[in-house]
């Protein structure tokens, strides 16, 4: 499906929201749902490990849109802070997953930020779970567009 110039301002609009709201739902989130502090690399490196288990740091990189150089200093800190394994595959490549210390965190951080959400957003959980799914859907596909050169 090719969208057409009227459709750009929403897709700007959406883009604008999404990254607002993303602060917002970050600002709520309260001081004791931090668990295990992470920066914004180290964000995204476990974002990629959790949607790509097993992935290789080159594929973190790639998927992640991050320097190779990045991605290793962020693994390396969070395998001092518990939250990822790397074991070597056969040859000489390396497999990255999450440990059960990461599973902790980012289900605290989920209830969290449910519990944020859950209020100004009670009468609307259908849309919610609707929106969830296309944001989902978007997420695969911008990182497949990254992989596939677009």
């Amino acid at each position: 499906m090719v969208s057409h110039p009227s459709d750009h301002d929403a897709f700007g609009e959406l883009a604008d929201l999404l990254l607002n709201v993303g602060r917002l739902v970050r600002a709520r989130t309260p001081a004791e749902a931090d668990g295990v502090p992470l920066n914004e690399t180290e964000r995204t490196v476990m974002r990629m490990v959790d949607l790509f288990p097993g992935a290789s740091p080159s594929d973190i990189a790639e998927r992640g849109r991050l320097q190779r150089s990045n991605v290793s200093a962020a693994l390396r800190t969070l395998e001092e802070k518990g939250m990822v394994d790397r074991s070597s595959t056969s040859g000489r490549g390396v497999a990255v997953h999450t440990t059960p210390l990461a599973m902790r965190n980012l289900e605290e951080l989920r209830a969290a930020w449910a519990r944020e959400l859950a209020v100004p957003l009670a009468d609307d959980v259908d849309d919610v779970r609707q929106c969830a799914a296309l944001l989902a859907r978007l997420e695969v596909r911008l990182i497949d567009a990254d992989r596939a050169g677009d």
